[in-house]
């Protein structure tokens, strides 16, 4: 096996072995605590600008299949797994997650200490990392890790939207029949594509939804013009706060339609209300995520993938916090007090993930039946 280095800005190196495309790649280097659901990870346009590290140990034991998919491309910028295993068993599986890789140009590194590197990143934070299959003197890959530029600062949404609007007619998964097609629908939902997750347009349309899915850029007017009943505000990676553009989009049209946030959605809202979002120290990255309901007192286990959070302090005259994560407190869901808006810090589409927190989708379609015209 052709060796590979991990560096972290930090001057912390691991040695492995390379698996997936040979090469470099540098990025923000995460963790996330799933045990299953890599080629849903790897295809999260969330994830542009990071390299991810699995928790688990065992990382391609089912393969690949053309099913589960976030979008049509992994986004992640490399890859981090403890061990690589390259003979998949699944009935479902196409080809191997290397071969994957490999044909994505994906970095892959294998057989270092990720518990190890996992400790690391949670005492000390996500940090700038390369690796690399042209191993070389380990202080000149550390030094091209420190001269990455941090994730604060980036608008990484413009790298990830859609160039034009288009439709969705997809419905959710089933096991005997796969992808249903489209519901009878009553509500035109536009949604804003800020790095949007295929299973968000799919319970959006099982849901009863018409969906169009718009860039990340289009004016608000524009949104406004095609006299949607809702408007849904998607994930994406990078900082919320260089996104000025959807920003002030966000602003035009609350009051005017409903809306509904999930992840990066959530802190645009916020910053559209004019509250302030700031960087998590390692973010909240997995399948398995305490969140509770304060409305019902019950706790969801939902998917994350986030780096950054709103200061409730800075919007608490508006909304009503709804949801909290039970590991650090932070805010995980708000609605406005007199608006129809709300918005979710996780993922309720699940996947990968449970399924405990899709009840939000039947919530944004009592908001818009509440003010439809």
């Amino acid at each position: 096996m052709k060796k590979a280095v991990l560096a972290l800005a930090d001057g912390l190196v691991f040695e492995g072995y390379s698996f997936g495309a040979e090469g470099e790649a540098s990025g923000e280097v995460v963790f996330n605590t799933s045990m299953t659901g890599y080629q849903e990870i790897l295809t999260d346009p969330s994830y542009k600008g990071q390299i991810v590290t699995m928790t688990y140990t065992q990382i391609g034991n089912y393969g690949v299949n053309n099913e589960d998919v976030e979008s049509a491309k992994p986004y992640v910028e490399g890859f981090i797994v403890k061990e690589y295993l390259d003979f998949p068993s699944n009935w479902r599986a196409t080809k191997s997650l290397n071969e994957y890789l490999r044909e994505s140009g994906i970095v892959g590194i294998q057989g270092i200490d990720t518990r190890a590197l996992t400790r690391h990143l949670r005492d000390f934070g996500a940090q700038p990392g390369v690796i690399t299959t042209n191993v070389m003197n380990p202080e000149s890959v550390v030094a091209r890790a420190r001269a990455l530029p941090k994730m604060t600062g980036l608008d990484l949404v413009k790298e990830v939207t859609c160039s034009k609007a288009y439709t969705w007619d997809e419905g959710d998964w089933d096991l005997k029949t796969g992808y249903g097609g489209k519901a009878s629908s009553r509500y035109l939902v536009v949604a804003y594509d800020y790095g949007i997750k295929r299973n968000i347009l799919r319970l959006l349309t099982s849901a009863g939804c018409d969906v169009t899915v718009v860039p990340a850029t289009m004016p608000a007017e524009e949104v406004l013009a095609m006299n949607p009943d809702g408007v849904f505000l998607s994930n994406g990676p990078g900082d919320p706060e260089p996104v000025t553009y959807a920003i002030e989009s966000i602003k035009k049209i609350l009051g005017k339609k409903p809306v509904f946030g999930i992840c990066l959605g959530q802190q645009l809202l916020g910053l559209a209300l004019g509250g302030r979002t700031y960087k998590l120290k390692f973010g909240h990255h997995g399948g398995n995520q305490p969140i509770m309901d304060l409305s019902t007192r019950k706790v969801e286990i939902a998917a994350e993938n986030h780096g950054f959070a709103v200061d409730m302090e800075t919007v608490k005259d508006q909304v009503v916090m709804t949801h909290v994560n039970l590991n650090d407190d932070t805010c995980e869901g708000f609605h406005h007090k007199t608006l129809p808006a709300f918005s979710v810090q996780y993922h309720p589409e699940a996947s990968p993930g449970p399924h405990d927190s899709r009840y939000l989708f039947q919530r944004f379609i009592d908001m818009m039946e509440k003010h439809k015209g």
